[in-house]
C-alpha cells in the first residue's frame, strides 16, 4: 500500500469539468462503463496513462487531465499490473479515498486518430470475448 509524500505528482485523465480542490470520489459511474458506479478511483503516476483515460473516458465533455493528490492509502490498479503490466510499468493505482484535484494539465499531446481507434478497437475485442472485465 502506498500513502502520497507530496514528492510524487499523479494524474487522472476524464471528461469530467471538475475545479480545483474539487474531489473525485468513489460511487459514480465509470469512465469506461456506462451505468455502472465504481468503488475505486483510479489515477497514476504517468501522463501517458492519464492521457489515455481521457481519451478513451465516455462522455460528451473535453479531454481533460487533472494533477490529483490521493488523500488516504492508494494500491496498484490489479486492472493493469496483474493483467497487462506486471510490475506496474504504467504506476496505475487506485484507491477508496478520494482524490484532490490541485491542477490541471492544460497542454499535452493526444494520440492520432488512428492510434486511439487501434486501442478502441482492441478494447471492444477484448469485450467480445469477455475479457474485458474490470476488477473493481
Amino acid at each position: 500500500m502506498g500513502f502520497s509524500t507530496g514528492a510524487e505528482q499523479f494524474y487522472h485523465g476524464t471528461r469530467a469539468d471538475l475545479q480545483v480542490g474539487d474531489l473525485i470520489r468513489v460511487g459514480f459511474r465509470s469512465n469506461y462503463r456506462d451505468g455502472i458506479p465504481m468503488s475505486w478511483v483510479y489515477f497514476s503516476q504517468t501522463l501517458e496513462a492519464a492521457i489515455w483515460g481521457a481519451e478513451l473516458a465516455t462522455g460528451e465533455g473535453r479531454e481533460r487531465i487533472y494533477v490529483v493528490e490521493p488523500t488516504g492509502e492508494y494500491v496498484d490498479d490489479p486492472n493493469l499490473t496483474d493483467k497487462k503490466y506486471p510490475g506496474n510499468p504504467t504506476k496505475s493505482y487506485r484507491s477508496r479515498e478520494p482524490l484532490r484535484i490541485v491542477g490541471e494539465v492544460t497542454e499535452w499531446e493526444a494520440h492520432t486518430p488512428e492510434r486511439l481507434q487501434q486501442m478502441k478497437d482492441g478494447l471492444a475485442a477484448l469485450r467480445a470475448a469477455g475479457k474485458g472485465i474490470v476488477i473493481d
